[in-house]
């Protein structure tokens, strides 16, 4: 069975895209209907600002069970600290920064715009796939 070559063949290019100005329980429960563990955060130019992962979520999820009343936007707890890959990057290096950083998924860059969102899982299932 042939590898893909780059995370561009790996990556998802569909998922959801939130903005800092997303309510929060909007973009947890958007997380949650695409099964993904985070999602890029874009500015109104699509510039990646940042990224949201259900970790994040938790602390207004909490709130939210204990005052009844879901507050915040993505902005408020999003990290503004990322680690990118390109697109162009082999599934090999791709899995080493995975080994490295503690990150459960990756926005994908190409020509430095946002292209897709690696996830650990979906490497992991591309490995898999050699045999």
């Amino acid at each position: 069975m042939n590898m893909p070559a780059t995370i561009g063949a790996v990556m998802r290019a569909e998922g959801p895209l939130l903005t800092p100005a997303t309510p929060i329980r909007e973009a947890a429960a958007a997380l949650v209907s695409a099964t993904a563990s985070g999602a890029p955060v874009v500015d109104d130019t699509g510039a990646l600002v940042g990224i949201l992962t259900q970790k994040d979520c938790f602390r207004a999820a909490l709130n939210a069970s204990y005052y009844r009343q879901w507050t915040g936007t993505v902005g408020d707890v999003m990290s503004a600290t990322l680690t990118t890959l390109d697109a162009g990057t082999d599934i090999v290096t791709a899995g080493e920064a995975f080994l490295v950083h503690p990150h459960r998924l990756f926005p994908v860059l190409k020509d430095g715009k946002l292209v897709g969102v690696l996830h650990r899982s979906d490497l992991l299932a591309a490995l898999l796939r050699l045999g």
